[in-house]
């Protein structure tokens, strides 16, 4: 299987993107290259080529669109992760949190159904390859503060503010 690989810069930084012969992401993040994504991607992704293109199609325009401020441009966008069931449904879980709307890992364990796993709620965060697309920035601590995400606090703080600010943008124009 030959897998595509593309690099946009946006204002958050240059994303990287890993993208199968469908169309799904298998891994992306702030990144200028695929050594810090691949070691995510589960073995039974894993593929035999990987070839670097100018443009991913869709997966590179709901890139561009949710840094210029369509938050909801990544919603529907493909993503395959393989793990246990929990971390599964986990990551289908933050795929439905909204954007600007922020949970603690102990709320988001509850929006699992599992009020009480908030180790394994946490651990799919840090589990998860495809950063924006599976919006596990979306969960904070319940001081909260950022915590921990694996492209940088700073990061984390600069996609909360984004989405903070045009989700509003976004209610204004809905009312």
């Amino acid at each position: 299987m030959v897998i595509k690989w593309s690099t946009v810069e946006t204002p958050a930084g240059p994303f990287c993107a890993v993208v199968d012969t469908d169309g799904l992401v298998l891994a992306s993040g702030w990144t200028a290259w695929t050594d810090d994504l691949l070691p995510q991607v589960a073995p039974s992704l894993m593929f035999e080529e990987l070839v670097q293109v100018d443009d991913l199609g869709p997966v590179t325009k709901a890139i561009i669109a949710y840094h210029e401020g369509d938050l909801e441009a990544i919603d529907d966008i493909p993503v395959s992760q393989h793990s246990g069931p929990y971390l599964q449904h986990a990551w289908n879980v933050l795929r439905t949190v909204t954007p600007g709307k922020l949970f603690s890992y102990s709320e988001f364990a509850g929006l699992t159904g599992k009020p009480r796993a908030v180790r394994a709620a946490a651990t799919a965060c840090s589990r998860n390859a495809a950063a924006l697309f599976v919006p596990c920035h979306r969960i904070v601590r319940s001081d909260g503060s950022v915590g921990e995400f694996r492209w940088g606090s700073d990061r984390k703080k600069w996609l909360l503010e984004h989405e903070r600010r045009n989700s509003q943008e976004l209610s204004k124009g809905q009312a």
